[in-house]
């Protein structure tokens, strides 16, 4: 047996086993389906569609990155460990909704998350609907910003986003808050740099404490905190062919 990535003392989630069944269930009828994605824009619906093609697996920060794009709230269904952790993102308002506390949805094995399914975000944010929230609803609540740094630094995709690719230039601009990540060490030190300077991915990997993968990671985690410009017109905008 290998040792389950999920933290102890989860909450009781559906098996994987349970929600295929579910789906195939309630997506055998075609309106059902019509009428759900009928709420995704087109445009989001063609950047999902995308990362499937070629016979490549979803990643959920490539479903996330699309979700923050397009500022549409999102549901996405992942697997770890034969069981579904459901996201609901918040791309408005900034927050992210797991039935797990973020601080435990983090301490997993982020490499391991796969994508299941995508829907329409059908939750509401607490106080939105003139309720007033509670304390435990409160807490399933978290910072997107939070949640989308990690899994760019520790999930599963190890290049850059095809937003961000191919030869450009990269800089941090003025303004851009970065407070309550984890920055420490040579991530601190290579935030600092690009606050300072432009530069580019072949630069990156020479700097301490980074390779190509690691530089890749922090491009793809400040783009999605809309903390980094992008410049094709630059004179370092060039990666010498270093293109996904």
């Amino acid at each position: 047996m290998f040792e389950s990535t999920l933290p102890v003392g989860v909450p009781d989630l559906m098996r994987v086993s349970a929600f295929r069944r579910y789906l195939d269930e309630t997506w055998r009828d075609r309106d059902t389906v019509t009428s759900c994605l009928s709420s995704l824009s087109p445009s989001l619906m063609v950047d999902l569609q995308r990362f499937e093609q070629n016979g490549r697996q979803t990643e959920v920060l490539d479903v996330l990155a699309a979700c923050v794009r397009h500022g549409r709230s999102l549901s996405i269904h992942l697997e770890c460990d034969g069981r579904v952790v459901p996201l609901t993102i918040f791309p408005v308002k900034r927050l992210a909704h797991c039935p797990l506390p973020m601080t435990q949805f983090l301490q997993m094995r982020l490499t391991d998350l796969t994508v299941l399914h995508v829907e329409p975000g059908s939750l509401s944010i607490p106080g939105d609907d003139g309720f007033a929230a509670t304390t435990d609803a409160l807490s399933l609540f978290a910072p997107l910003g939070t949640l989308t740094w990690e899994l760019a630094l520790r999930g599963r995709r190890g290049d850059l986003l095809p937003e961000i690719a191919g030869n450009a230039a990269y800089r941090i601009p003025p303004g851009v808050d970065l407070r309550g990540l984890q920055l420490s060490g040579s991530l601190a030190a290579a935030v600092h740099r690009m606050k300072r300077q432009t530069t580019n991915l072949r630069d990156m990997t020479t700097w301490a404490g980074f390779d190509r993968e690691r530089a890749m990671r922090l491009l793809n985690a400040l783009y999605l905190q809309a903390g980094l410009m992008v410049t094709r017109t630059h004179p370092a905008a060039t990666n010498d062919g270093w293109t996904p």
